[in-house]
């Protein structure tokens, strides 16, 4: 696994992270900021062959690339299948290259895993949430190893907090963060943030 264009700070030393795509970043980083356990989120792209590539490169579809959100998580409040439990009720796993309106590969579902153990617990919650018939058609989410992490640029962290009032934000993520707060209230920091 290689972490590009920002140097990756461990802080931490038992701090894990974990890398997952399910539709807009902005969506992504919206519904995990805040929880409990969660120490950062950055979004960037990643499961593409472009080096080093922009936003407007991803949203061609012509990269490879998923948009995605790099979490690092402290284990000893939130597991890593935790925070796949929870990516899997708070996008939907079942629609191949789109969330919503959100169409294209870049938008897809996928965890992008950093060595077998954390493969071999995404097949594992994956296979749980199947079982559970959460979603009316089977799950597309690919399970696949990091290659690369490219951070996004600056302007896409907190995309959210920074713009809440711009439409994409009313009509697309604060539904999606409203849902998350519903369905796990006790894992946020504080409430009604």
């Amino acid at each position: 696994m290689q972490v590009s264009r920002r140097k990756h700070s461990e802080g931490m030393n038992m701090s894990q992270s974990i890398v997952l795509g399910g539709g807009c970043f902005w969506c992504m980083e919206a519904v995990f900021r805040d929880m409990a356990g969660i120490l950062s989120i950055a979004p960037g792209y990643a499961g593409g062959h472009t080096a080093e590539p922009t936003y407007k490169q991803v949203c061609t579809g012509q990269t490879g690339h998923a948009e995605v959100i790099r979490l690092e998580f402290d284990p000893s409040v939130i597991g890593y299948e935790d925070v796949l439990r929870i990516f899997f009720t708070l996008h939907n796993p079942t629609t191949l290259n789109r969330q919503g309106d959100d169409i294209g590969t870049q938008y897809r579902s996928a965890i992008f895993y950093a060595d077998d153990v954390q493969k071999n617990a995404a097949l594992t919650v994956k296979a749980e949430i199947e079982k559970a018939n959460l979603w009316d058609a089977p799950i597309v989410t690919e399970i696949v190893p990091l290659e690369t992490f490219w951070p996004a640029e600056a302007m896409h962290f907190d995309y959210y907090e920074r713009n809440p009032n711009t439409g994409y934000c009313q009509a697309v993520i604060a539904p999606k963060v409203a849902k998350a707060r519903k369905l796990y209230a006790s894992r946020f920091k504080r409430a009604g943030v």
